[in-house]
């Protein structure tokens, strides 16, 4: 019998929020990858559009503001995704998805310290 694998869900990621009216956000997700549930995002200044937000950078991504829900193909044009952008909020630190720079324990410790900023918090084993 095949083995059946389902990817991660909102449910996976998502643990706690106050509100959905309070804390989700429906933004634009800059155009060049599939974005996975969890993926932990950027804001580019210039363009208010959401990316993976890398371990360093000058354009503002650089800064974790937001956790996407559900996955967003945007791999040939700018696509919309639903996000939690403020808190409280609880997500799984298993759960969550990193730009490739954010490879070692420090960039990632740097990107949950982000998030907590905006009042969503990282935990494990929820």
């Amino acid at each position: 019998m095949p083995v059946l694998t389902e990817p991660p869900s909102m449910g996976d990621v998502l643990k706690y929020e106050v509100n959905p009216n309070y804390t989700r956000e429906v933004v634009t997700l800059l155009i060049g990858t599939n974005y996975p549930s969890g993926a932990v995002l950027g804001r580019v200044t210039a363009s208010g559009k959401y990316t993976l937000s890398p371990a360093t950078g000058a354009d503002g991504s650089q800064t974790a503001v937001a956790v996407l829900l559900y996955p967003v193909n945007a791999a040939l044009a700018d696509a919309v995704g639903i996000v939690v952008t403020r808190g409280p909020a609880i997500v799984s630190r298993a759960a969550l998805a990193y730009e490739a720079t954010v490879n070692d324990a420090a960039k990632i410790a740097a990107k949950i310290t982000q998030l907590a900023a905006v009042g969503i918090i990282a935990r494990d084993g929820v």
